[in-house]
């Protein structure tokens, strides 16, 4: 299923929708940011991610809100472009692990399950890696110590994924409590990415991240 050849053209963007711009805008983060983070991740794969992740955050709010900017759009299609690179070499985990549940059962799209979950994924890593995380999103982190910048980007990624009008809580795609030990039970056999993540889940882990992500109707706070 490899192309011999992708044809790039940011103008046959110019007229996608802002939900569908906003839902796979930041699909194509989580690739870049999971692909950065995962255990397979290299030196060629880190800075093709980073690069992604620098287009993708700078320009989803101008693609979602002003469709017609062409820089905007061809940063976004630059950026997961390069995002598909870099997860093609270095794999995705537990974020992508959580959201297929929620792909199957609930028929929330891929997309937006990813999306809904990373900062809460995130929020659980962070201490397996914390000079990735802290320099994921390339802000002046100068004088914060690395957790606090870690939990900077978590903050700041949860934000930009509203600011687009991603749900940010699992009621606002028809999750309820009585779900969450099947979906735990269901994303912890997924052993593929659940083997690429920077920290290792138990269900027990998992259910928490999605009991974390059940409650958090207003902002969460992740920082």
């Amino acid at each position: 299923m490899l192309p011999s050849v992708a044809i790039v053209d940011a103008e046959l963007t110019l007229t996608v929708p802002p939900a569908v711009t906003a839902a796979t805008g930041m699909d194509a983060l989580v690739y870049a940011v999971e692909s950065y983070t995962a255990i397979r991740a290299g030196e060629l794969t880190d800075g093709i991610a980073l690069q992604a992740i620098k287009l993708i955050s700078r320009s989803i709010h101008k693609a979602v809100y002003n469709g017609k900017d062409l820089k905007a759009r061809e940063d976004m299609a630059m950026g997961s472009l390069l995002a598909g690179i870099s997860l093609g070499n270095a794999g995705v985990g537990a974020v992508h692990a959580l959201a297929y549940p929620l792909d199957g059962k609930f028929k929330v799209p891929h997309s937006v399950a990813n999306s809904l979950l990373l900062p809460y994924v995130m929020k659980y890593n962070v201490v397996a890696d914390l000079e990735k995380f802290a320099e994921v999103l390339g802000e002046n982190i100068e004088g914060l110590s690395l957790r606090k910048a870690a939990d900077r980007s978590v903050a700041t990624l949860a934000q930009l994924s509203q600011d687009v009008g991603i749900p940010s809580s699992l009621k606002e795609v028809g999750v309820t409590v009585s779900d969450i030990p099947a979906l735990a039970e269901e994303a912890s056999k997924v052993d593929r990415l659940l083997n690429n993540n920077p920290r290792w889940l138990t269900v027990k882990e998992i259910q928490k991240i999605y009991e974390e992500a059940y409650g958090a109707v207003e902002e969460p706070s992740l920082a």
